[in-house]
């Protein structure tokens, strides 16, 4: 039946932790379209071995931040279509799966507002001294004047490193506070009311930055220890995009020695970062990588991504797709599949 998925069973792989089976909308419409689920929700760290076991005979798959490298595609020949629950794709090998006929999509415009709306979050707490006043308030202290007096944002330069849908996004978040705003991105187009710098000028000149660049091969440990060393003594430093844009033992010392005066982090190297030095310091504001949740956005994510899956198995074009060179193969086996 044309426009109708594969009639035999079809099983789509989905780690995504909060993936509803029963919202018609996500597990619903698979079955709807007569797909099956296989629900393995990624709780920790999974290597390329452990994603090609689980997707051997998948022919879609619904992922977190699974790694898809060219051994997973290699070993899945039947899979059409791998939707990121989220915007960010640094754990898929575009390239392989581009050779393999396999179409990656994302979900853009779902969650990078909340993305946004974290940042200035941790960014007060940590201005503010939220955390450590709290801790203080719950141990039977009350410093309202001392060790633990906040800082200021109004007024400040602030640095961002990476000025796409998210950068701007802080930028507008920012404006209430009249910040003088420095950017540092090779694309970003000059405009009124920020002014663009090299990165090295950036860090020498903020007292806040804000890292919002994707993860290339080019930007990992883009703060390293030389960079760090460039930044003021009483500058504080936020992560919400991807944790290997920054060396986390040289955060560590950096944070440890007070040539930093604090960081706030929403991302690391290693997720979750058990035994990570950086837990120990009282001047760094933590977060479970949940910079793009919000109720509303995983909703969001989690339907748009069950609907690229349905679209890419029915032979229909999807929204978000990364790597369109791919969608003749993908679309045309769907296609052939139906007839």
């Amino acid at each position: 039946m044309s426009g109708s998925v594969d009639s035999s069973p079809a099983e789509v792989l989905v780690t995504w932790l909060h993936y509803d089976e029963s919202d018609p909308h996500t597990g619903g419409r698979l079955r709807d379209a007569g797909l099956t689920m296989r629900l393995s929700p990624r709780t920790g760290e999974r290597t390329p071995d452990d994603v090609a076991a689980l997707a051997h005979d998948a022919v879609g798959a619904i992922v977190s931040t699974d790694p898809f490298d060219a051994s997973v595609f290699e070993r899945c020949p039947g899979l059409r279509v791998v939707a990121r629950v989220g915007v960010g794709y640094d754990s898929i090998d575009l390239d392989a799966a581009t050779a393999a006929g396999v179409v990656v999509t994302i979900c853009p415009g779902a969650n990078e507002e909340t993305v946004a709306d974290h940042t200035l979050a941790l960014l007060l707490a940590l201005v503010r001294r939220v955390v450590e006043n709290d801790a203080a308030v719950r141990a039977g202290r009350w410093d309202r004047a001392g060790a633990l007096t906040p800082w200021d944002l109004r007024g400040c330069t602030v640095g961002l490193v990476g000025y796409g849908v998210i950068g701007r996004a802080v930028g507008r978040r920012l404006a209430g506070f009249e910040p003088k705003l420095l950017v540092c991105d090779p694309v970003a187009e000059p405009q009124e009311g920020i002014e663009l710098v090299e990165l090295d000028e950036l860090l020498r000149r903020s007292e806040v930055v804000s890292l919002h660049a994707p993860l290339l091969a080019e930007t990992e440990n883009l703060i390293g220890a030389r960079e760090l060393a460039l930044m003021r003594d009483d500058a504080i430093l936020l992560n919400t995009s991807r944790g290997r844009l920054i060396d986390e033992d040289a955060l560590f010392v950096a944070l440890r020695d007070g040539s930093l005066r604090g960081a706030a982090l929403d991302v690391f190297a290693d997720e979750p970062p058990a035994g990570s030095p950086l837990l120990e310091l009282p001047n760094i504001v933590l977060s479970p990588h949940i910079g793009g949740i919000s109720e509303r956005s995983m909703a969001t994510m989690t339907r748009q991504a069950t609907a690229s899956v349905v679209d890419v198995l029915a032979g229909r074009e999807p929204v978000g797709v990364l790597n369109p060179a791919a969608l003749p193969a993908a679309l045309g086996r769907a296609r052939s599949s139906a007839a």
